[in-house]
């Protein structure tokens, strides 16, 4: 049995034996959650209006406006007598080693696994997290005062990205020289990420520094009903560090209930002909609400400065892959099949501003994409200040390096989860005893836009 098997057996294994049996499970919405009252927990609220996000929000290094940011949720115990699902796992599959897989191979996880309520995981979070601060407080913001579209056929998707930050770069080469070491603990910093996940309940999740893969994402998120794929880097900084847990690499999950897959791409992405150190996962998926595909990639580009042209050649070779990958032809009869392409959503780390040419090829590229989080700005067409906010012995770095892509005339954006204020960040930046990563996560939900004969 492969490790991700072994895994996610174990897993079964406890849920069914701590909720007293196999045939225990509870159905769940993808939708926010709410947390029982006294909990840690702060969960969003949301607003309407343009300009509600980081663009309007932020300046930095310094100066961003705090009146009328919202407080920090206070901490709070839960008085749940929960059965400690997720710390029995990571104490059980801590005692298991683990070989590492191949990174190239397409996990296969059991189908049948016993699913665990993702409430009482929320609770255990906050149980395991009472000690340190809540995260900072953001809203669900509908950009230029959009309310929501109830009469819509379909229902959005909520699409989250994310750099997690890599357990062995956090604790043993990125020197966050304001981050004391203990806040960056595998121990206390894994469950502050389920936490938010968990929070907002995404159907789709791109992740990148994930070193954690097959013993705490796969199988945890395998038993909350979502199919991972996971992909590392060949030469992952990770294995410089001594009593690493393997390479890091890009992680992409979707909700079972949602979404059929139907093709996956594992790339390594190329530069001036030559094979680089990034890697990308591209999957089609088939919408079981809808019937209409959808193409989802996630990636994450070379860092550092000095490396513009070479995160530019990375960009255009996963640019000329998606435009393979997606071009196809309409399934409607009536079409007689008319080209089309498949509407595609990119989540990424680029490592790269706005100014970069990695960025504008992005944006004007034949594909028809727009970076989501421009419609939290006032004129729509302005970045976040920043995704992420670090302080290291090089010095202070704020900077917008995350994004959401997708094609515009296919797919129409509802709201998104806003940017967190200097103030909310703190002095110290980012990571934190109340953040678990050096970027903030970001997440919007996602409609595809009914073609003129399906409104007939």
């Amino acid at each position: 049995m492969n490790p991700a098997r072994r895994c996610s057996a174990l897993f079964g294994q406890l849920c069914a034996s701590s909720r007293g049996g196999p045939t225990a499970r509870r159905s769940f919405s993808p939708g926010a959650v709410s947390a029982p009252a006294g909990t840690r927990q702060c969960h969003p609220s949301v607003v309407a209006g343009g300009g509600g996000g980081g663009g309007a929000k932020g300046t930095c290094p310094s100066g961003a406006p705090t009146a009328g940011a919202a407080a920090v949720c206070p901490m709070g115990g839960s008085s749940s007598s929960s059965s400690r699902l997720f710390g029995t796992l990571a104490q059980s599959l801590k005692s298991v080693p683990l070989t590492q897989p191949d990174p190239y191979l397409e996990e296969n996880p059991d189908q049948d696994l016993a699913e665990i309520d993702p409430d009482q995981l929320l609770r255990e979070c906050e149980e395991a997290l009472q000690r340190r601060p809540a995260r900072p407080h953001r809203d669900l913001v509908y950009p230029n005062g959009m309310a929501p579209c109830h009469h819509m056929r379909s229902p959005p998707i909520r699409v989250m990205q994310w750099n997690i930050l890599a357990q062995a770069l956090g604790e043993g080469k990125d020197g966050f020289v304001r981050c004391p070491l203990d806040a960056l603990k595998w121990q206390e910093r894994k469950y502050l990420i389920l936490e938010e996940i968990l929070t907002y309940r995404p159907d789709i999740v791109c992740l990148q520094e994930v070193d954690h893969y097959y013993d705490t994402f796969q199988p945890i998120m395998a038993s909350l009903g979502y199919q991972g794929s996971f992909m590392a880097k060949p030469w992952s900084p990770c294995l410089d560090v001594e009593q690493n847990n393997g390479p890091d690499g890009c992680a992409l999950f979707y909700r079972r209930s949602r979404f059929s897959l139907q093709a996956t791409a594992h790339l390594r992405l190329s530069a001036m002909m030559l094979p680089t150190n990034q890697v990308a996962i591209v999957q089609t998926l088939n919408c079981q609400a809808t019937g209409q595909q959808l193409c989802v990639a996630v990636t994450h580009l070379k860092a550092r400065s000095g490396w513009e042209r070479l995160r530019s050649a990375q960009g255009a070779d996963l640019l000329q892959s998606l435009r393979s990958i997606t071009s196809g032809r309409g399934s409607n009869s009536q079409s007689q099949a008319v080209p089309r392409s498949i509407p595609l959503v990119v989540c990424g780390d680029f490592n790269a501003e706005p100014s970069e040419d990695v960025y504008r090829r992005f944006s004007s590229s034949p594909l028809g994409l727009n970076s989501a989080y421009k419609l939290l700005s006032s004129d729509g067409e302005t970045e976040p200040a920043y995704t992420t906010w670090k302080i290291r012995p090089s010095g202070e770095s704020c900077s917008t390096l995350d994004y959401i892509w997708y094609s515009h005339d296919a797919l129409s954006v509802e709201c998104l989860l806003d940017i967190p204020t200097e103030e909310q960040i703190g002095p110290d930046r980012l990571p934190s005893y109340h953040y678990p990563s050096d970027h903030l996560s970001l997440l919007c939900d996602v409609r595809f836009r009914e073609e003129p004969y399906r409104l007939m």
